[in-house]
């Protein structure tokens, strides 16, 4: 396989930084030193994302399709295309129009590096078509489109389902989700509306309209107090027919997935019909946070019941919300936090005894990013970028 054994991350660091520029004179734009940092951290040269973060060094398909999202916005097409590469080459087995991206490559017990689980992760799988999408209409590269719109066929075909009493879905994977007794499991986290609405563009008759609105009555029945559960489930037979229930594995606790549920809230734009009452829905984290102080990091959502400080990455992934719902004062306290302790992640006397904190910098990427206006989602799910509005591109919209 193309990716071979974990290298070490602090090479090349000054080549990674070089190549994410365009030539001389072509555009001129900020750069975005919070992508650099990430970079340097779990980005080696063959385009592997490294959670250093982890013992095992494993990398995802989660980490490499919001890898390649980042790397669009930052401009920077040729950390894209290696890390597209190597998910072609290691986790898709060399074969976009017949396979889905398996999610975890790391480490086997043999000593080879290689696949570790070859289900698929449905939202990775959707921000890996994203990020294709709108790097062929940005960077004007057809071969992005094509692998982008063969990718999402085969979601469609083998990542959602029709539920009796609902409707269509988009399930967490391939494998192992639709279970016996008519249930299915389901993740809040998997489907930010901006992305579900990119994608009913690109094929109108995939459902995707249809699963964004579904989403919505998802979050809205599993949220009584106004906290995301990670994962949850649906019932489609029996004395709880057409019922959102607890998850019979996980059960009603809301924390490292459901974080994103609130800052895909943030995101989705304010003219789309289901802002409002997303944003409606999932109010409680905000309640629950006070001042500089970090939001919970765990919480039951059946109760309400908050426990825990959640790390720097939740207030992060909180700040798209507070700008949304105009909580100014909690935003700018949240922010601090934020920016204050990701920088002791890269003192080098912290970084001699650990490696920065890999979903951390993920959500910082994502919400800081979208905070400062380096990108924005709009009402029909494309991009904007604030590097289109300096650099010459072939992008038509």
């Amino acid at each position: 396989m193309a990716g071979g054994a974990a290298l070490s991350l602090g090479a090349n660091r000054t080549s990674w930084a070089a190549a994410a520029r365009p030539a001389a004179g072509a555009c001129k734009f900020d750069a975005w030193p919070l992508w650099d940092a990430f970079k340097t951290q779990f980005l080696q040269p063959d385009g592997r994302v490294v959670d250093a973060s982890s013992a095992k060094m494993h990398s995802s398909s989660e980490g490499q399709s919001y890898c390649m999202f980042f790397a669009l916005v930052a401009n920077d097409p040729k950390a894209f295309e290696a890390m597209w590469r190597w998910s072609v080459n290691n986790l898709l087995g060399g074969d976009v129009a017949h396979n889905l991206p398996a999610w975890h490559w790391g480490l086997a017990e043999d000593g080879k590096w290689r696949v570790l689980d070859k289900n698929s992760a449905s939202d990775a799988d959707l921000w890996f078509v994203y990020a294709l999408l709108e790097a062929g209409r940005a960077w004007g590269r057809a071969d992005y489109t094509a692998d982008g719109r063969t990718l999402l066929a085969n979601i469609e075909l083998r990542e959602t389902a029709v539920l009796p009493g609902l409707g269509k879905m988009l399930l967490p994977g391939e494998y192992s989700f639709a279970q016996a007794n008519a249930l299915w499991r389901l993740n809040p986290s998997y489907m930010p509306i901006p992305i579900l609405r990119r994608l009913a563009a690109a094929s109108p008759s995939g459902g995707w309209n249809e699963i964004a609105t579904n989403t919505i009555k998802m979050i809205q029945a599993t949220a009584p107090k106004g906290f995301s559960p990670d994962w949850l489930a649906y019932q489609g037979s029996g004395a709880a027919a057409g019922q959102f229930i607890v998850d019979p594995i996980k059960g009603d606790l809301g924390s490292y997935d459901a974080i994103r549920v609130y800052m895909w809230a943030g995101m989705t734009p304010a003219d789309d019909p289901l802002a409002a009452p997303l944003m409606r829905a999932v109010g409680g984290l905000a309640s629950a946070t006070n001042g500089a102080a970090p939001p919970p990091e765990k919480v039951i959502t059946t109760t309400g019941e908050t426990s825990g400080s959640g790390p720097f990455g939740f207030s992060a992934a909180l700040l798209p919300y507070l700008k949304a719902a105009n909580q100014t004062k909690l935003l700018d306290l949240q922010r601090q936090r934020v920016e204050t302790l990701q920088k002791l992640t890269l003192l080098p006397e912290i970084l001699q005894s650990r490696r920065p904190p890999y979903y951390d910098y993920v959500l910082t990427l994502f919400s800081l990013g979208w905070i400062d206006r380096r990108y924005h989602f709009q009402r029909n799910g494309t991009l904007h970028l604030l590097w289109e509005e300096t650099c010459p591109h072939v992008a038509t919209r």
